[in-house]
């Protein structure tokens, strides 16, 4: 398959994956995409235009009016054979990711087996499509409520995590009885890519998987607002996701939307140091901070601010980088523009009164001399308005301010525009159990690093996004539901 040239440093032609078949559409030109870690070109795409989305879209479309009938049992089949050939071909999609993201070859392992557990457990839910049977008031009537699935999904996915962020949305959205057009990330679009040869490779009737490629605000545009799409689910910017939203809007279009995150990290007096520095580091540097759940900003109480940090940049002096394909801690920023933002954000800060206590930054000599590279900075700053508190870094660099107390803490947490996430290190059971009412974000880590599990529920609030991801509730954003009044009184 032409994958198959990335083993041998070739540049792939790649193409896109529509009705089935892979093609170069109306392409008239290609989007070079390059490794983060040394900047070569590993693949051209095709820079797909509107016909090709309209066409996608339109394949979908007939596709779906046969998918949906089949039984849910029978399409799960299908999605549990994609899961078991992702296994099967661990490694080399591992490699895959690796090329065209940047994160370390065992991160891009963790998230092949995520991308196998999405599918496998929206398979295993095959079961649980279920509805209502509800009393009327009328005698010989019921009233059914069915959920039944939109039609074509739209798939917008972030390039943090090209290949399971595909599954977590295309499992459940299949299983759901729904067909799916995706737009590859125009900078990580071999992932979805390689999904798509998977599907037709275990018998995924055509049209029902699609995969186009080209710019977001060229391809992306028309899948939102086409007549013929009627779902859309992103994972990206909080700007991504305005536009989006402003676009659906026209045609009162269902939109699910996970998107920016600015996660406070509140380390208390009681807390268990050293695991609270390992959560920290994990939840900060995983994937070069490049996670919507990350460590955005450190709340630290003022007991235990110094023992804190010091063993915090203990452990950040010790993380490598070097080639992401070894044994490194930290790959490369994904992106010349993605790493350039970070250390625009950290200048801004700085200009605000942050302070150093541990300079890293873009780095540029010696075996990182090519690549997008930013070394992990630690700063300190004095109020919570400063820059670095209330935007999203998205990378190797952390912010960290003193509180006196608890209340504090969670009021800090509180003043910001996102809600997607927050960690809370603390012994009081008494703090634990008022969190849900005093904590506005979705997702709640209580002495533990991120990494949220497929039986749970992804969803942001605020500015963080609509709807969500995961378990049986992220399985029900992919149906609607209908009621019919069953009268059988002759």
């Amino acid at each position: 398959m032409w994958l198959n040239d990335l083993q041998v440093g070739n540049v792939i032609e790649a193409q896109m994956f529509i009705d089935g078949e892979f093609t170069k559409g109306d392409a008239k030109s290609t989007i070079s995409v390059d490794n983060p870690a040394n900047e070569n070109i590993i693949a051209r795409i095709p820079e797909g235009t509107p016909t090709d989305a309209e066409s996608a879209l339109s394949v979908a479309t007939s596709a779906q009016k046969v998918w949906s009938r089949k039984p849910a049992a029978e399409r799960a089949a299908f999605v549990r054979k994609m899961a078991l050939e992702i296994e099967r071909q661990h490694d080399y999609l591992a490699s895959i990711i690796t090329a065209e993201q940047g994160k370390p070859f065992q991160e891009a392992q963790g998230e092949v087996k995520a991308t196998a557990a999405f599918l496998h457990f929206a398979a295993n839910n095959a079961y649980r499509l279920e509805g209502d049977i509800i009393p009327s008031d009328n005698r010989n009537e019921e009233l059914w409520i069915h959920r039944v699935p939109y039609g074509v999904v739209v798939g917008l996915t972030a390039w943090n995590y090209p290949c399971a962020l595909v599954a977590r949305k295309l499992g459940p959205a299949l299983v759901a009885g729904n067909s799916f057009v995706l737009l590859a990330h125009e900078n990580t679009p071999l992932s979805g890519l390689a999904l798509a040869k998977i599907a037709r490779d275990v018998g995924l009737p055509n049209g029902v998987f699609n995969v186009v490629t080209g710019r977001g605000a060229v391809v992306g545009q028309t899948l939102v607002e086409s007549p013929h799409s009627d779902l859309v689910t992103l994972t990206g910017s909080t700007r991504a996701g305005r536009q989006i939203l402003t676009t659906a809007a026209e045609r009162i279009k269902a939109v699910r939307l996970e998107l920016g995150g600015k996660a406070p990290f509140i380390v208390m007096e009681d807390a268990d140091l050293e695991k609270a520095v390992d959560a920290a580091v994990i939840a900060r540097f995983t994937n070069a901070g490049q996670i919507c759940t990350c460590n955005e900003r450190m709340y630290l109480h003022q007991a235990i601010a110094d023992e804190f940090l010091d063993k915090f940049i203990e452990k950040c002096r010790a993380l490598t980088m070097g080639d992401p394909m070894t044994n490194v801690s930290l790959g490369p920023k994904v992106s010349r523009v993605e790493r350039d933002k970070v250390q625009n954000l950290v200048e801004q800060g700085l200009e605000a009164g942050a302070e150093y206590l541990l300079k890293g930054g873009p780095q540029a000599c010696g075996d990182l001399e090519k690549g997008y590279w930013f070394a992990p900075s630690i700063l300190e700053v004095k109020n919570n308005q400063n820059p670095l508190m209330q935007k999203e870094i998205f990378g190797p660099a952390i912010p960290a301010l003193r509180v006196s107390d608890f209340d504090e803490a969670i009021e800090h947490a509180n003043d910001s525009d996102f809600g997607l996430s927050a960690y809370v290190f603390t012994q009081k059971i008494s703090r634990l159990m008022g969190l849900s009412a005093s904590l506005k974000v979705g997702e709640i880590y209580f002495n533990r690093a991120n990494g949220e599990q497929v039986q749970g529920f992804h969803n942001g609030w605020r500015q963080s996004g609509l709807g969500g991801e995961d378990g049986k509730y992220g399985l029900d954003e992919y149906m609607k539901k209908q009621t019919l009044y069953l009268n059988w009184q002759d």
